[in-house]
């Protein structure tokens, strides 16, 4: 089975930029009621839908006070209950960021660690990649960040 996973966020001031699990300093980070982490909330859609779930909204609705500035590792480690719940693997995970700004390739392996780990596969089944939007749209402006993901479960 295979879902797909789509999230984008706003940069916003005096906020932390959080993706895959790491502090990557920016002078910006995005807004959300989470930690905002872009490629997170991509991949955990991607795993859920690989299941037949509802989106990461229905397990951490955005206006529920317990869910503000929750780690987005929590919500993965939510996606694999709910696989062993079903008692169902997951095989791998694939996205893509979408920014001008900033270099994601220094920290990607830390990113595929913390994501593998929350999931509970090996680091190397958690494919990281980046591109821009070439100066197009809201992403070209420079005014948030994008993520898209796939996720294969058995």
């Amino acid at each position: 089975m295979i879902g797909t996973g789509y999230d984008v966020h706003q940069f916003a001031e005096n906020r932390p930029l959080i993706l895959g699990g790491v502090h990557i300093p920016h002078t910006h980070g995005l807004a959300g009621h989470s930690d905002a982490d872009v490629l997170c909330h991509a991949i955990a859609d991607a795993v859920l839908g690989a299941m037949g779930k509802p989106d990461i909204g229905f397990y951490f609705p955005p206006g529920d006070p317990s869910c503000k500035d929750i780690s987005s590792l929590k919500i993965l480690e939510k996606c694999r209950e709910l696989l062993a719940e079903e008692n169902l693997t997951l095989i791998n995970v694939d996205s893509t960021l979408i920014a001008e700004a900033p270099k994601i390739l220094p920290y990607r392996e830390a990113m595929q660690q913390n994501i593998g780990n929350a999931l509970g596969i090996s680091p190397k089944r958690v494919g990281i990649k980046a591109t821009t939007n070439e100066n197009m749209g809201f992403i070209g402006r420079k005014e948030g960040i994008a993520a898209m993901a796939v996720a294969q479960v058995e």
